[in-house]
């Protein structure tokens, strides 16, 4: 309905300033925060953002011989749910298919071992205060968080 009347009156809606440009900045710098943070532990990062089919899984690694699926969920300040209630039984799902794209394409037997993280990372800033960057972060991570099963 809104819509419509927008175009009625010829006039097109206008987004908060930095409303968009401040999540993927927030989403962004989680993103690499959790790479720096799973290269100290270790981790040996295959790829970040793969793109299936189906779904996109944020990093890639290996730690020791088992492949590890990330999702990475960033969240400014402390007014959001968690971070890994974020991740809805519908964006496993798509995880998982993007998963197994991901081995087929990369030719991994089926016998590989895999794990499913969340990572989630809550920044001190409050939405739309100041930069993320100079903010403190809190980092969570939870190893084998779901199954492919």
């Amino acid at each position: 309905m809104l819509k419509k009347f927008f175009k009625k009156e010829g006039l097109q809606p206008v987004q908060a300033a930095g409303s968009k440009n401040k999540k993927a900045e927030v989403g962004r710098l989680g993103e690499q925060t959790a790479e720096k943070y799973l290269k100290k532990k270790g981790y040996r990062i295959q790829e970040r953002n793969f793109s299936g089919r189906f779904g996109e899984v944020d990093i890639i690694a290996f730690k020791g011989e088992a492949l590890v699926f990330i999702e990475v969920k960033t969240r400014s300040g402390s007014g959001y749910a968690a971070p890994k209630e974020a991740v809805d039984a519908r964006k496993v799902g798509r995880i998982i298919k993007a998963a197994y794209e991901y081995m087929q394409r990369k030719g991994l037997p089926e016998d590989t071992s895999v794990r499913f993280d969340v990572i989630g990372i809550t920044t001190g800033a409050e939405a739309g205060a100041g930069s993320v960057e100079n903010e403190e972060m809190i980092i969570e991570h939870i190893e084998a968080a779901f199954d492919a099963c």
